[in-house]
């Protein structure tokens, strides 16, 4: 168990973080001002106190100030609803270990809750949270897709190779990398997980390589690195494909001489560190805009992983709402809803843009609201359906950065429906469109669409 201050003017955002830490087994408590947050540092020494930027009076980055100054050694992390790359910098800067954020993710929270505990060398805590994180989200599914997932796993992670882990956002990226550290020999070490898209260029190096007392302006103790926490570990690297060029030639050298110099520093490190990154972007394709090194990219991917969406598994949808519903119910008390067969094709029937992320969300928005003591058909049908085909299409579409290819993704998503509703029927499909075949069958082979087994 571990002593965590909150401190934030806003009291709903207070009650959250009580209650996911305190459901965790921690102890909590809260601070609403500056002088409240000091008064209680030195009454309670918490481990880790979660601090928000924005406070009247004293803000957050001033407090940060002197907090490492009163209480060297004191764990800090940084909350904002209004997230900048300069408060990010300033606030590393200043000791922060983290920054997070607003609206929070609950898993980000306890994988920093449980590197925070890591570094304060809080084993039992660690060991507990990291259970508890683990337990949250497992690989579940019968799929072909997944038992070839599954298979790669256990084949790979006795070794010491170098992963690298694909797939679209929400697929289980990281439960893959988590998977590839609890089967390793290096299970009971550290597992460390950084986000490289979340890390300015400006601070990539003290995040990875770790810094000296007195290096930079803010650098007032010694800090080690990602690298240097994942030692005889595993160093999880994930949206490496968002890495900036100067800090991918930083992290290859690192790959090749298994040393590491903190910035201020002059002595090389030897670090053991199993590297797994995951990215959802086409690395070859970044390699040929001259976005990647080539270099780095066989460096990191010995062993591919493939995550398939979940539209590409569509199989697996009632043992995944099986799961996480079973889940919900013995976590959080809701009560224990059978789904309906009828319910379970409706759900099968969606596109998942958010993949398998979306669909444990649809499911505790399912068990919240649906009345009744099965869920049924018309349950997803007024719940979840039309709101979350028009969500899902509008996120795809936004995310075209032509108009050219706005106009493509709805044309592929638009005849794809369409398909769906006559069940591949051509000719049918073609009539319902007012098209000649000849004009969908180009369509079909335009956007190599494929009918779903």
């Amino acid at each position: 168990m571990a002593r965590i201050l909150i401190v934030d003017d806003e009291e709903s955002i207070r009650n959250i973080l009580r209650q996911l830490f305190e459901y965790e087994g921690h102890e909590v408590s809260e601070a609403a001002t500056a002088d409240d947050a000091l008064s209680k540092v030195q009454e309670e020494a918490p481990d880790a106190v979660f601090l928000d930027v924005k406070m009247p009076g004293t803000d957050g980055i001033e407090l940060l100030g002197r907090l490492q100054k009163e209480f060297p050694g004191l764990q800090v992390v940084m909350i904002s609803g209004h997230g900048t790359i300069d408060t990010a910098v300033e606030a590393t800067r200043r000791g922060a270990y983290d920054f997070l954020e607003k609206p929070l993710d609950t898993d980000r929270l306890l994988v920093t809750l449980r590197n925070v505990l890591e570094v304060k060398g809080l084993s039992e805590s660690v060991a507990a949270l990291r259970s508890q994180v683990e337990s949250r989200h497992e690989i579940v599914g019968s799929s072909f897709h997944i038992r070839q997932v599954l298979d790669r796993i256990e084949r790979v992670a006795p070794t010491d190779s170098r992963v690298l882990i694909t797939g679209e956002n929400g697929t289980g990226k990281e439960l893959v990398a988590r998977a590839l550290h609890s089967l390793s020999p290096r299970r009971d070490r550290a597992f460390v997980e950084v986000n490289c898209a979340a890390i300015p260029s400006e601070l990539i190096e003290s995040e990875l390589f770790g810094h000296m007392k007195g290096s930079f302006t803010g650098a007032v103790q010694d800090r080690t690195g990602k690298f240097e926490q994942a030692d005889r570990g595993t160093l999880f690297m994930d949206e490496v494909g968002d890495m900036s060029l100067a800090a991918q030639s930083k992290v290859l050298r690192a790959l090749e001489e298994g040393k590491v110099t903190r910035v201020g520093g002059h002595k090389p490190r030897q670090v053991d560190v199993r590297v797994i990154a995951a990215t959802n972007k086409d690395l070859e394709e970044e390699i040929r805009e001259g976005r990647f090194r080539e270099d780095l990219y066989y460096r990191l991917n010995v062993v591919p992983i493939h995550m398939p969406p979940l539209r590409e598994r569509r199989e697996d949808i009632p043992m995944l709402v099986r799961h996480f519903s079973s889940r919900m119910a013995e976590q959080s008390g809701l009560p224990v809803r059978e789904f309906t067969p009828e319910a379970l094709e409706k759900l099968k029937g969606l596109d998942w843009p958010g993949n398998v992320r979306e669909l444990r969300n649809t499911v505790e928005r399912l068990m919240i609201l649906a009345s009744g003591d099965q869920i049924r058909a018309e349950d997803v049908a007024t719940l979840v359906g039309e709101h979350a085909a028009a969500d899902g299409l509008g996120a795809d579409l936004l995310g075209a950065e032509t108009f050219s290819e706005f106009k493509d993704r709805a044309e592929r998503a638009f005849v794809l429906q369409k398909l769906r509703e006559h069940e591949w029927n051509v000719s049918e499909t073609a009539r319902a469109l007012d098209m000649p075949r000849s004009n969908l069958y180009k369509k079909i082979e335009k956007h190599d669409l494929q009918r779903e087994e």
